[in-house]
């Protein structure tokens, strides 16, 4: 059964690790896609191939979420060439770790426009189509750490932190238009950037949770897809931790 047939998806910052992996799944359920991204044109390419090779329209769209014309923008390119937009993705996100003490202004500044403001901006960039349909599913990537904190990430932390806040609130501003908002925190996913920890590390980590094994993409997608689809009709403005019972 696909889950997501004939729904339009925007999915922001998805031509690698956890915004692929839900592009990936929500091609195979019937979804067609809209993605963003803002580095190399050749992987948005062959992601939008890839994506077209299940029967679904995807279009690749280079543009920056933390601009807010650009997300203007971008809405209104997915609404003239998809006709409407019935799911949106907020995924993108930067991190530039460092202790408090020295982390510059412009690291702390960067993290929270990429992964905080691009959530606002691109909220209200699908906000007048969803309105005028009385319908809508809004999905915000956080992270455990949003939850907890962590060391050596006080601006990832604030930044995933204000997302919560910001996908309680508009769930309460916009339940009574039948439009959902809800956040996903993963835990430690292993992708292609966490392959830069080495062996050792990564061995570390999986041992410190209850599962015993680092998360996947499709744990995240396979989450993504249950509050993109109707299955989740009467799930909004939660946080889900998709973690291994990394908080338990």
């Amino acid at each position: 059964m696909k889950l997501l047939k004939g729904k339009n998806v925007i999915i922001t910052g998805a031509s690698r690790g956890i915004g692929k992996g839900i592009a990936e799944v929500f091609a195979k359920h019937g979804a067609n896609i809209a993605f963003t991204y803002t580095s190399s044109d050749e992987k948005a390419k062959a992601l939008e191939y890839e994506l077209s090779s299940n029967g679904c329209k995807a279009k690749a769209y280079k543009s920056d979420a933390s601009d807010f014309e650009a997300a203007q923008q971008l809405s209104k390119d997915v609404m003239d060439d998809f006709g409407s937009i019935d799911v949106l993705v907020n995924n993108a996100g930067i991190t530039k770790d460092g202790l408090l003490m020295r982390m510059s202004e412009e690291d702390f500044d960067s993290v929270m426009n990429i992964n905080m403001k691009s959530v606002f901006n691109m909220t209200k960039a699908v906000l007048r189509p969803m309105l005028k349909a009385r319908a809508g599913s809004i999905i915000n990537m956080s992270s455990v750490v949003g939850v907890k904190g962590n060391s050596g990430q006080a601006n990832y932390s604030a930044s995933k932190a204000a997302i919560n806040g910001f996908t309680k609130s508009t769930a309460l501003e916009l339940g009574s238009r039948n439009i959902r908002c809800n956040s996903i925190a993963p835990g430690f996913i292993e992708t292609e950037m966490t392959e830069a920890l080495g062996d050792e590390t990564v061995k570390e980590w999986r041992e410190q949770i209850p599962l015993k094994r680092g998360g996947t993409t499709d744990d995240i997608a396979n989450t993504t897809l249950f509050l993109a689809s109707d299955m989740s009709a009467y799930v909004t403005g939660q946080v889900i931790n998709v973690c291994g019972g990394m908080l338990t």
